[in-house]
């Protein structure tokens, strides 16, 4: 099962999802952020995060299948 990360804004109600439209019917998972949450980083952990950023950016990503694969355990 393919997935992917997506922004959008509420607007009269509804996500409105910026990008490609995501298919008819697909399930979502919506996180919104609270009007004043914030987080700290250390410098390191902030270059790590813009290193990924940018991998991500680079469509250097891996599958969930290549995830999953490494997960000890049974698979489904």
């Amino acid at each position: 099962m393919p997935m992917r990360v997506t922004t959008g804004k509420v607007i009269e109600g509804k996500v409105v999802v910026e990008g490609l439209p995501l298919e008819e019917g697909a399930v979502v998972t919506v996180l919104a952020r609270e009007a004043e949450e914030t987080f700290r980083l250390s410098p390191e952990e902030e270059a790590e995060l813009l290193l990924s950023i940018g991998e991500a950016d680079r469509g250097e990503t891996v599958s969930l299948e290549e995830v999953l694969e490494k997960l000890p355990g049974p698979r489904p």
